[in-house]
C-alpha cells in the first residue's frame, strides 16, 4: 500500500518518494519492518499466550539428558512469524504482482492449516492434532492452486537463456530471447545446458506434449510443497532449529530470486530471466526478518515454540518460492537438512513396523527425526530393542546440535549457489 502511495507522490515530485521504485530499498525496509514487528509484537504476544496458558499439552522431557524443562512454554508462536511476513509485504509490495499474491496465499493457507492442528492439540487436548490425511489434503490443495496459477496466469513468463560460442576466440556469450514465453523449463544443477523442460519427458505425446508437460509440472509442484512443508515440520524439534535453518535457506532463495529478476546477472550465471520476480525479493526479505525476529525468542532456552502454525508455513513458503523462480530441483541440496530429517523418520517407521510383524523390537536410529538421535542415550531406549546406529555414544547439548545443523545448512546453501556457476 505504501508503494502505491509513494508512487502517486512521486508524480508530484515529493522529496524521497522515488526510492520506493527501487527493489533494494523496499527489500531492506521489509527486513527491518519484519524484524521490528516480530520482536515488539512477539514480546506482547508471548505474554498473551502465557496468560491464556496456551502451551503444548505435553513435552517429552526424558529425551533431554541435560534436564531442560520445557513444560509450560507457550506454543502457536508461528502467528508471530505470519504477521511479521504479511504486514511488510502488504505495505511495501506491489499487490498486483502474481508472485506476491501466490506467496501471500501460501502463507495464509498453510498458516491456517497449522493453526487448526495446534488448536486441536492445545484446546481440544488431542495430542494427535489434525488428522494426517487432512494435512495432506491441505498441502496438495495448495500445490494444485500454485501449479495451476503458474500455468494459467499470463503474467508468469520467462526469457530463455541462450549460449553462443564465438569461433574466433572461443568466448561464450549468454543472452536472453527478447520475447517472453510461458514455459515448463526449470533450472537443473551441475549441467552446462542447465534448463530442463518437463515437456521433454512426455515428448511422445506430440502436439499435446506441452500441455502434458504442464500437468507434470503441477504434479511436481504438489510433491515439492507437500515434501518440504512436512520436512520443515519435522525439523522443528529443538530451540531455534527450524527458524535458523529457514532464515539461511530464505537468504539463499533471495539471492536466486534477485539474480533471476535482473537480466544482466541472469546472463552472467547463465540462467533464465524471470520478469516480475523482483517482488519475490521483497517477500523473502520479510520472511528472513520474521525468522530472525522470532529466533530472538525461540533461541535456546526457548520462550515460545512456533508449533505447526509456523513450521508448516515456513516449509510451504520455501517450496512455493523455489517453484516460482524455477529452482525447485535445487531443493534437495538447499533443504538437505529437511530431506534428511524426513528420510530418517521414514526409515525408522518402516524398519520398526517390519520388526513388529516379526515380534522383534528394532530401530535404525536411537530416535527420529535424526536431530533427536544425537541427544538420546541407549539407556533411554526401551529394553530389548535392537538399534542399528548407536554412534555417537557421546550426548550433545541441544544448542550444539542446533548450531551444527545451521552450519551444515550454510554449507548446503553455498553449494546450491555454486552449482549455478560450476557447470
Amino acid at each position: 500500500m505504501l508503494y502505491y502511495l509513494f508512487e502517486w507522490l512521486d508524480k508530484y515530485d515529493f522529496p524521497g518518494a522515488g526510492v520506493f521504485a527501487y527493489t533494494s530499498f523496499r527489500a531492506l525496509m521489509a527486513i527491518i519492518l519484519a524484524l521490528l514487528i516480530s520482536t515488539i509484537f512477539g514480546a506482547r504476544f508471548i505474554k498473551l499466550l502465557k496468560s491464556k496458558q496456551i502451551t503444548e499439552i505435553q513435552r517429552d522431557a526424558k529425551i533431554d539428558p541435560f534436564g531442560v524443562n520445557k513444560v509450560g512454554v507457550p506454543s502457536m508462536g508461528g502467528i508471530i512469524i505470519i504477521v511479521s511476513i504479511l504486514l511488510p509485504c502488504l505495505l511495501l509490495g506491489k499487490l498486483h504482482n502474481v508472485y506476491m499474491w501466490l506467496m501471500l496465499v501460501t502463507t495464509v493457507w498453510l498458516g491456517a492449516l497449522g493453526f487448526a492442528d495446534d488448536y486441536i492439540k492445545i484446546f481440544k487436548k488431542d495430542k494427535e492434532g489434525l488428522h494426517g490425511k487432512f494435512k495432506i489434503i491441505g498441502q496438495v490443495g495448495l500445490g494444485l492452486i500454485v501449479g495451476l496459477t503458474l500455468y494459467l496466469s499470463p503474467s508468469v513468463v520467462m526469457c530463455e537463456n541462450i549460449e553462443t560460442r564465438h569461433a574466433e576466440n572461443d568466448e561464450i556469450i549468454v543472452t536472453h530471447k527478447k520475447n517472453t514465453i510461458k514455459s515448463t523449463q526449470t533450472t537443473i544443477p551441475f549441467f552446462k545446458n542447465n534448463n530442463l523442460d518437463y515437456a521433454d519427458f512426455v515428448s511422445f505425446m506430440g502436439e499435446y506434449a506441452q500441455t502434458a508437460g504442464w500437468i507434470l509440472f503441477v504434479l511436481v509442484t504438489i510433491l515439492v510443497v507437500t515434501a518440504v512443508s512436512n520436512g520443515a515440520n519435522l525439523n522443528d524439534g529443538m530451540d531455534g532449529m527450524a527458524a535458523g535453518n529457514s532464515a539461511i535457506i530464505g537468504a539463499t532463495l533471495g539471492i536466486l530470486a534477485y539474480v533471476s529478476s535482473h537480466v544482466e546477472f541472469a546472463s552472467y550465471l547463465n540462467i533464465m530471466y524471470i520478469p516480475g520476480s523482483e517482488e519475490l525479493v521483497i517477500f523473502i526479505c520479510a520472511f528472513i526478518g520474521a525468522m530472525i525476529g522470532f529466533l530472538w525468542y525461540n533461541a535456546y532456552p526457548a520462550q515460545v515454540f512456533m508449533g505447526d502454525t509456523g513450521s508448516l508455513t515456513i516449509g510451504g513458503i520455501i517450496a512455493v518460492f523455489a517453484i516460482a523462480i524455477h529452482k525447485e530441483l535445487l531443493i534437495p541440496i538447499l533443504c538437505g537438512i529437511f530431506f534428511v530429517e524426513s528420510v530418517s523418520v521414514i526409515l525408522q517407521r518402516v524398519y520398526y513396523k517390519i520388526g513388529k510383524r516379526k515380534g522383534v523390537k528394532q530401530r535404525v536410529f536411537k530416535r527420529a527425526p535424526i536431530h533427536d538421535h544425537f541427544r538420546t542415550s541407549m539407556s533411554q531406549i526401551e529394553p530389548g530393542c535392537k538399534v542399528i546406529i548407536t554412534k555417537p555414544t557421546t550426548l550433545f547439548h541441544e544448542s550444539k546440535i542446533t548450531t551444527r545443523f545451521w552450519i551444515v545448512t550454510i554449507i548446503l546453501a553455498a553449494i546450491t549457489i555454486i552449482t549455478l556457476k560450476v557447470r
